[in-house]
């Protein structure tokens, strides 16, 4: 990529956008339009992150990093330079072909019994619940007809992974999620990989915009653990899809006093119990109350109300967990 490319996309998006979109929040108003705040690269109490939206730059005082743009999407993303730059081209362009890649699959989950059928046995049941997730279906070998009808270019939808370097839809016979800049597809095949995630990060926690505010929260692993929670009343609840949350994730959790009730999978191998200790750790060191929940032997959430469990017996289940 040449030099004069690179000056354009930081020239193109602002890093304070960027900034927002992942929850940063400026404490404090500095001279000459500068902000500070609590920096996103580590955990601190006291605001020593300084953004320049004039310059497009910033520095933590605290952990002494800086930069521009890219050099954020590096250190919060955990990356190296290409790539970060890949991320930011696919933040600034890929939004709306991300809708309507969302919106075709929405309609087409009704279009398939054997996905309303896969709903069903996994316990997603309410149309309440379909319509609030945009829960959608992937049949595969019609997206990219419908999105190069829209205008959409082939190159951008090899570009956000939608379809293959061959040209054929990437999402083939799966369930799928919008999430805030990605979408998640949960094969119906067994002989396929079970989760797939476009390229790019998973982004922050499930919804939490409609949960930040709550005095308790439940974490899950997945988005299914997910809906089947919410369905069951328990509206509180977010997901990191898998057990190991990242800067973003773990950040937002701890944005204010609360208490978190962590319900990771009961694993056979334990995995999901010792990511929640580990978790439990962290988020206590930072002054969260942490409730672990200890679901049945080889349950997640998903299974435990698939097969017969309910919303008094999962409220027990929070009542007792330390």
């Amino acid at each position: 990529m040449t030099r004069q490319a690179l000056d354009e996309l930081k020239q193109q998006i602002s890093l304070l956008d960027y900034l927002q979109t992942q929850d940063w929040k400026p404490a404090r108003r500095l001279s000459r339009s500068r902000l500070m705040g609590l920096c996103p690269l580590h955990a601190e109490h006291q605001p020593s992150f300084l953004v320049d939206p004039d310059s497009n730059l910033f520095y933590c005082y605290g952990c002494g990093r800086g930069g521009d743009i890219i050099r954020f999407a590096e250190l919060y993303h955990q990356v190296k330079f290409p790539q970060a730059v890949a991320l930011l081209h696919r933040w600034r362009g890929l939004p709306p072909i991300l809708r309507e890649a969302a919106e075709f699959y929405r309609i087409q989950l009704h279009r398939h019994g054997e996905a309303v059928a896969y709903l069903y046995q996994r316990g997603v049941r309410s149309p309440e619940l379909i319509e609030h997730m945009r829960i959608g279906y992937a049949p595969g070998g019609c997206l990219r007809g419908w999105l190069t009808q829209l205008g959409f270019p082939v190159g951008i939808l090899r570009q956000a992974g939608l379809v293959t370097g061959a040209g054929y839809d990437a999402y083939i016979h799966r369930i799928v999620f919008p999430l805030e800049a990605n979408l998640y597809g949960r094969s119906l095949s067994a002989a396929a990989p079970a989760h797939r995630f476009l390229p790019g990060p998973k982004g922050g926690l499930y919804l939490w915009e409609q949960v930040r505010q709550c005095p308790e929260v439940i974490l899950v692993e997945g988005l299914f653990d997910y809906a089947v929670l919410w369905q069951a009343g328990f509206h509180n609840v977010t997901c990191a899809m898998g057990n190991h949350l990242n800067v973003r994730q773990f950040r937002q959790l701890c944005d204010r006093p609360r208490t978190v009730y962590v319900a990771f999978d009961s694993d056979r191998n334990g995995s999901g119990q010792q990511a929640a200790q580990s978790l439990a750790c962290r988020l206590r060191e930072q002054g969260i109350d942490v409730r672990k929940v200890l679901l049945p032997d080889h349950h997640d959430p998903n299974s435990f109300f698939a097969q017969d469990g309910d919303a008094r017996q999962f409220q027990s289940l929070l009542e007792a967990a330390q």
